[in-house]
């Protein structure tokens, strides 16, 4: 019988190697075992589907996934961590780990997860160019949609993207409103609930996917699982940059994309779900005002120490001949790259706002309104 994946395990230690070995299916797949110090020279050997990567004492963790990455981008790497140290885990995370599980606490958990893993990686790997994509880029991208300025179109986009991308794909999506003032998406969504992301506080510390699955509802048509503000200023504050950074960790490694819809201001909070994100995508008006701010927004990220130029890309909303700037002036004053452009669309976009209703409620409908279109171009792109 044909061995359908290659799966390296990095480990030195013999425990956990026989418990991840009687997990793997080795019937099915070739997987071999290395020390940390063979991983160059393994990698360099020979390509890999997979990697299961064990923290070793001499903990060099971080530059070894990115040399993996660096070497074959499209290796799926899982990192077995020895504590939850929040610093290790998200450079982990930043050099390229799809998934983290923190030993021993998880062991079962990835045991359990390991699996459905392969599964989508099989999936992911064998498919071809389809109109339905069955796997997105990876699990656990986490893009946020952000506007300095007030009105931007950015809470309608990020919602509608997180539809879209749930009706054309089989990937699991959740949405986060992180507007915890005065909330939106669950009007937008028409959802009635007394469940909010400030719910989960009490089992942060522990949190999992079955936690934040109990809290979040489940879009009617699309099946897209959504975390509504507290719409409560006083609730709001009672969160801190912990809470957010768990959240978004356990989101990352329980869904395959993670939207974000973030408030105009910006707070400590709001900065972490930033450093979090895979890409940012900032929702821009085409006019002078409206690049002023993006401006500001540039220089307010430089002073914090917020990386743009690599993650930032722009989203230009409510095109039309009659704006005061076009998109070809726009390419030539803008420093980051535009990846979506959507058309002025009042008159079959404000029906469905009046009436709460989302603006996507199948993968086959027949006429989508030019908003829906265009959202529906970028997340395609997204997808590819």
């Amino acid at each position: 019988m044909e061995k359908n994946l290659d799966i390296l395990l990095v480990s030195e230690d013999d425990v956990v190697t026989n418990q991840v070995l009687n997990t793997l299916d080795q019937e099915d797949s070739r997987v071999s075992v290395i020390l940390a110090e063979d991983t160059v020279r393994e990698v360099n050997r020979q390509t890999r589907d997979m990697i299961v990567f064990v923290q070793s004492n001499n903990d060099n963790s971080v530059e070894l996934i990115q040399y993996i990455k660096s070497v074959n981008p499209s290796t799926y790497i899982i990192f077995l961590a020895r504590d939850s140290d929040f610093t290790i885990l998200r450079n982990i995370s930043k050099a390229g780990a799809e998934d983290f599980f923190v030993l021993p606490d998880e062991m079962s958990l990835f045991l359990s997860r390991f699996p459905t893993i392969k599964k989508n990686y099989e999936m992911k790997k064998s498919s071809q160019e389809e109109s339905t994509v069955v796997f997105g880029k990876g699990r656990g991208q986490i893009y946020s949609f952000y506007s300095g300025k007030g009105g931007s179109g950015k809470s309608i986009i990020s919602s509608t993207f997180a539809q879209t991308l749930k009706l054309e794909s089989a990937a699991e999506v959740i949405l986060i409103d992180f507007n915890l003032q005065y909330g939106g998406i669950e009007t937008m969504m028409s959802i009635e609930t007394n469940r909010s992301i400030a719910d989960l506080t009490p089992v942060i510390e522990e949190l999992n996917e079955s936690h934040v699955r109990n809290v979040s509802q489940t879009e009617t048509h699309s099946q897209l699982e959504i975390l509504v503000s507290p719409c409560d200023a006083e609730v709001g504050e009672t969160l801190d940059e912990q809470f957010i950074a768990k959240l978004l960790r356990t989101c990352r490694r329980s869904f395959d994309y993670v939207i974000i819809d973030l408030p105009s201001d910006v707070n400590n909070l709001i900065v972490t779900a930033m450093e979090e994100s895979d890409k940012i995508y900032y929702v821009l008006y085409p006019e002078t005002s409206s690049l002023k701010v993006l401006k500001h927004y540039e220089e307010l990220c430089t002073r914090l120490g917020i990386d743009l130029q690599s993650r930032l890309e722009i989203v230009l909303n409510e095109i039309s001949k009659e704006n005061e700037l076009q998109q070809s002036d726009l390419k030539d004053i803008l420093r980051f790259p535009i990846s979506a452009s959507i058309r002025r669309d009042l008159k079959g976009l404000q029906t469905y706002i009046n009436k709460g209703e989302p603006v996507r409620k199948s993968p086959k409908e027949k006429r989508l309104i030019p908003f829906a279109k265009d959202v529906r171009k970028f997340t395609m792109a997204v997808l590819k």
